[in-house]
């Protein structure tokens, strides 16, 4: 055999790839036995169809190398036996692992482009993936009228089959549902059909309005070669497609290659110990903020009690999820001094303070950016005499961080110095208003080893530096933290995204990025049967994207309503009843998201500055990258690492193989490994 390959790889293509390469067909200088060498690279071949760049998505957000050809491009090179292969100190050389297509021949049947691919793919065993193409025998499937179907898949239910679980698609539990957003709107149409000869179905569904089942996606064997063909159209934020596409990459890659993924879901609860604001249903505002004039002043504010407390730690338990707690250990000091000196809240949460972990939100929440002048509406920065903005003081910011650090340390909380969420992520650039981080909030976080430090994802999605530390980017729940009840929730809701026809802000109208709601939500409905799906859609999405980026939202929401919980049950609820029990939920802490996407950064950087090289002879896998430089990999079970001298188990187990961040060990020029 010229390489090694999982248990799943279909026995006939590697007997004909083996009888090719001992043959020394299409190799170029090749002897009888020569074993290949395969460069752990991806082509994609592109026409600009959403199912390519879904796949393309899948394959850089794991962290593998791909070369992408756009078909569009009059310039684009030519697909040719030299532009596939080559040979390196007289080794065979395939420069694919896989290659992505939009169909099964876009270069058209019998072309020489096709012609070059498809003995490629023959000569060195190189997989095919068919990103979306009909039902037909070509691809292994009856015609959709020889006892098939077409049409639109919305809020079906399909299935993964017994072949489909035993190789690329078994960290799913078996069923998956396929999304129905919207009743006026066709979102994923397929043709479902029964296979032929050398067809093999991975994931199926009952044939609507007839008899037995048909393939939505499996593996075709045939002539030597073997295609993934997919009869279904997506794009990369669809749920069906976000639940299949590390199995479309892990079928692709032969389980073998550069990156790897997980599937994340962290929460942070803002404003532990403090109260938040409540929104003013009559007057459509915020008691504080700056467009709410002196309306709404004897609106009580929203904060958890003792009971709230109790019931969020016996959640975690009943779960099996841990929240982290952002915290103002001053303005719960506050809150307890204009209180009797007592505070149920507090004493239950630090009874219990080793059940959650702990994040640093400065003592009080105070603004750590440029001074705001809150005259007009809405706020402006605050300028001194010469015209420059008026910032808040390096230490006035070091004090709030400090501060707040003390008083957990002193409370006994397992709080780390290094973590930091500012409030309202304050401090860092807050267009349009301030167009800059304040220049004094480098110079704090490094007088309190801070290097980590929050920022809003819908504002900056990616990280950066402020001074040593670096920014974590979190993302926003739509869960709002002014509203503790669901009708609060609605109204609010319903302000922001109706037209003022409606009775609302007609903000919606008037934004890009916004739509509006055909009709307001009902007050007494609407949280649960509109609000919450669309929450439980985002969050999953993230979750199954190999997102790391936490969620946050506000303690207001495990307060009286305790309105976060549904979102939160629904969301652990729909991924395990997806996933099987080796892919579960990776729940990590600010301090390793930022380590997370540190790596993935300096990866890329590598991989676009052509310093990384990898390949497969055989079961070894040899990578070579500059000293110091973080490498991902994922390779099946029971790969061993080489070392100096002896091995050494690879990586950790997730989703049936195995992967991890490695750099080459001293007295070493490359990572090496040896597969099963």
């Amino acid at each position: 055999m010229a390489h090694s390959v999982p248990g799943w790889r279909n026995a006939a293509a590697v007997v004909a790839t083996a009888s090719l390469l001992a043959a020394g067909l299409g190799i170029p200088e090749a002897s009888a036995a020569a074993t290949p060498r395969i460069d752990l690279e991806v082509l994609v071949v592109d026409n600009g169809d959403s199912p390519v760049q879904a796949i393309t998505a899948e394959l850089k957000s794991t962290g593998i190398p791909y070369t992408r050809v756009n078909l569009d491009d009059a310039n684009r090179p030519t697909i040719d036996a030299a532009f596939l292969s080559g040979t390196v100190d007289g080794t065979p050389r395939a420069k694919f692992q896989g290659v992505v297509l939009p169909n099964e021949a876009p270069f058209g049947a019998g072309s020489a482009e096709q012609t070059a691919l498809e003995a490629y793919e023959r000569t060195y065993g190189i997989p095919q993936v068919d990103a979306y193409t009909w039902a037909h025998p070509g691809v292994g499937l009856d015609y959709t009228s020889e006892g098939g179907w077409a049409g639109t898949l919305d809020g079906r239910e399909a299935a993964v089959t017994d072949a489909g679980r035993t190789g690329p698609f078994g960290y799913l539990d078996g069923q998956l549902p396929f999304e129905d957003n919207s009743t006026s709107l066709q979102e994923s149409y397929g043709f479902v059909a029964r296979p032929r000869a050398g067809y093999t179905s991975y994931l199926d569904i009952a044939v609507p309005g007839g008899s037995g089942r048909g393939s939505l996606v499996g593996e075709y064997t045939h002539d030597g070669r073997r295609e993934l063909v997919v009869t279904f159209a997506y794009n990369q934020h669809q749920r069906q497609f976000r639940v299949l596409a590390r199995g479309i990459v892990e079928w692709l890659t032969e389980g073998v290659h550069l990156g790897r993924s997980r599937n994340y879901l962290a929460v942070h609860i803002d404003d532990v110990f403090a109260p938040d604001s409540r929104w003013d249903t009559e007057h459509d505002c915020t008691p504080g903020s700056f467009n709410c004039g002196g309306e709404g002043e004897g609106t009580e504010p929203i904060r958890m009690t003792a009971a709230d407390a109790e019931y969020a730690k016996q959640w975690q338990q009943s779960s099996g999820f841990t929240l982290d707690m952002v915290y103002n250990g001053g303005s719960g000091e506050e809150w307890k001094a204009a209180n009797g000196g007592t505070d149920a809240l507090t004493d239950r949460l630090l009874a219990d303070k080793n059940a959650y972990r702990w994040i640093n939100h400065t003592y009080t929440h105070q603004y750590l950016g440029c001074v705001q002048d809150t005259s007009t509406v809405p706020w402006s920065c605050a300028k001194n005499a010469d015209g420059s903005t008026r910032y808040l003081g390096r230490a006035d910011i070091a004090g709030q961080i400090r501060d707040n650090h003390d008083w957990g340390v002193a409370h006994g909380l397992p709080v780390r110095r290094d973590e930091l969420v500012t409030g309202e992520h304050s401090g860092l650039r807050t267009l349009p208003q301030q167009p800059d981080d304040n220049p004094n909030l480098a110079g704090a976080l490094a007088d309190n080893a801070v290097t980590w430090i929050a920022s809003d994802n819908s504002r900056e999605p990616g990280q950066r530096s402020v001074g040593a530390a670096l920014t974590v980017p979190r993302h926003p729940m739509n869960v709002y933290y002014n509203v503790g009840t669901a009708a609060e929730m609605v109204d609010e809701y319903n302000w922001v995204y109706t037209s003022a026809a409606d009775g609302g802000s007609g903000v919606c109208e008037n934004n890009a990025t916004s739509t509006c709601l055909a009709a307001p939500l009902d007050p007494t409905t609407g949280y649960a049967s509109h609000i919450v799906p669309q929450e439980v859609r985002t969050a999953l999405l993230h979750a199954t994207g190999n997102d790391p980026r936490p969620h946050y939202a506000h303690q207001s929401n495990l307060a009286e309503e305790r309105l976060l919980y549904p979102v939160l049950d629904q969301v652990l609820a729909d991924y395990r009843a997806l996933f099987a029990a080796d892919t579960p939920l990776e729940n990590p802490r600010q301090s390793s998201v930022g380590t997370e996407l540190k790596r993935r950064a300096a990866w890329q950087t590598a991989v676009a500055n052509g310093t990384v090289t990898a390949y497969r002879t055989g079961t070894t896998v040899t990578v070579t990258a500059p000293s110091g430089t973080e490498i991902p990999v994922t390779a099946p079970e029971g790969t061993v690492r080489q070392l100096a001298v002896g091995t050494t188990a690879f990586g950790t187990p997730y989703a049936g193989a195995r992967s991890a961040w490695t750099t080459r060990a001293p007295l070493q020029t490359a990572v090496k490994l040896k597969l099963p």
